[in-house]
């Protein structure tokens, strides 16, 4: 192969996780190619491995379908301006990490112009939208994939893929140290510790700081050593959540708010009541007890429910096949149930022994060197693409 200063390679992320998988696959592909240019649009993390952004990933960064809407003119823009460049610079390979909206129709353009696609990670096609796998045999030359079970998926598809192992279990060890964490947030070794989850989305803090808090209260009443802490992703937040705990008179529920720290919230405590997304998948790598919580515009609900393929929406049960610990959704989600099934998390130590062994599988199971995993298929494809030109 040729010297790596011959060699551009683009990528795009849209949002903070994307930039957090680019930047990974950065560290493991700069060693490999130290002298190639890796170029496009990307975040902090990207830009730590070399990485020159043409433009802030902050244009990309839009959440929710009403906030796109306005902004659908000046993001097709984008897309269309940076397809124009990268046909014209044509480079070794194109990779699109996560932002599957603007991705897969960036990706598709480059692929029918000959130009290699890489898709990291997997869009949740097997949770719904499954019809998406149309557009990405289309779009992607080759599959990253976080999860075991989403290599056959697009093995059957036909579209080539690798599974890389999910960073997350990596940077979370395998056996959490519980005490280290509440020294770290100033917590009383002992005594019984619930994080709370709500969310970082403003919509999410919308439809469950009420009712995880009232439960949160009913748990309390029940036992008066427990401690509630949450943890902040930001001011806004906060601000949005002690608004929400006024309104609704809560300030009585005694919980703790801490700025970020979520790793360190998540290991203190003894159990987790935490809205469905990536955090779930955090909670069972902590291998910690939790109830999954899921509540959104009844209209929206309906929607998703129409469109959905499994009987679960919580990762640690996609993932174990299996329901490992509750859900509760929509109008399940009330403060009597949510309590209920939050002592039950806290309180049967065989539930909990055997949880511990089932996120210990799991973490296993999910443990790879992704950075090097990723790298190399990145470099197998930029290799067969220069030995066939």
């Amino acid at each position: 192969m040729a010297s790596s200063a011959d060699i551009s390679v683009a990528l795009v992320a849209g949002e903070v996780s994307g930039d957090m998988l680019a930047g990974r696959l950065l560290a493991g592909l700069r060693p490999m190619l130290p002298q190639a240019r890796f170029h496009g649009i990307g975040g902090p993390k990207m830009m730590e491995q070399g990485f020159v952004s043409d433009l802030p990933m902050e244009k990309l960064t839009v959440r929710g379908l009403f906030e796109v809407i306005p902004r659908y003119r000046e993001i097709r823009a984008i897309q269309n301006t940076l397809r124009d460049r990268l046909l014209a610079e044509r480079p070794d390979v194109f990779i699109g990490a996560d932002y599957p909206g603007f991705n897969l129709g960036l990706e598709q353009q480059l692929r029918a112009a000959g130009i290699p696609t890489v898709h990291f990670i997997s869009p949740q096609i097997w949770a719904w939208r499954g019809g998406r796998i149309r557009k990405i045999q289309k779009a992607v030359s080759h599959m990253l994939v976080v999860f075991p079970f989403e290599e056959e998926i697009y093995r059957k598809a036909g579209v080539p893929v690798t599974y890389i192992g999910h960073p997350l279990a990596e940077m979370i060890p395998m056996e959490p140290d519980q005490s280290a964490a509440r020294h770290t947030l100033g917590l009383p070794d002992s005594g019984k510790v619930v994080a709370i989850l709500p969310g970082s989305r403003m919509g999410e803090l919308k439809y469950l700081v009420e009712p995880f808090l009232k439960a949160a209260r009913l748990l309390y009443q029940r036992d008066r050593s427990l401690r509630f802490v949450v943890p902040m992703a930001g001011e806004r937040q906060r601000a949005f959540f002690n608004e929400l705990v006024a309104r609704h008179r809560m300030e009585d529920v005694p919980v703790e708010l801490v700025d970020g720290q979520s790793h360190a919230v998540i290991a203190a405590s003894d159990a987790v009541l935490a809205a469905s997304g990536t955090a779930t998948l955090e909670v069972a790598l902590f291998k910690k007890p939790m109830v999954i919580a899921y509540k959104v515009l009844g209209a929206s609900y309906q929607i998703m429910k129409h469109m959905g393929y499994l009987p679960w929406i919580g990762l640690p049960n996609i993932l174990a096949r299996d329901w490992v610990v509750p859900e509760l959704i929509q109008h399940e989600a009330t403060p009597e149930k949510l309590a209920e099934a939050m002592w039950t998390q806290l309180t049967d130590e065989e539930n909990r022994a055997r949880l511990r062994q089932r996120f210990t599988d799991m973490h296993h199971s999910l443990l790879r060197d992704s950075s090097k995993e990723s790298a190399q298929a990145v470099m197998n494809i930029i290799e067969s693409t220069r030995q066939q030109a």
